[in-house]
């Protein structure tokens, strides 16, 4: 039984990580969209 939570827990932080990581790239990608509408728009 221990084992199995030891095993849950580590999948839950590696899937915790990798959300975090893709929050992050999916704001860059926004902040980009951003400046390029800013750009057209001068």
């Amino acid at each position: 039984m221990r084992k199995l939570s030891v095993t849950f827990g580590m999948l839950m932080i590696v899937l915790l990580l990798s959300g975090c990581h893709t929050m992050q790239g999916f704001g860059k990608d926004i902040q980009k969209g951003g400046e390029v509408i800013e750009k057209s728009a001068q």
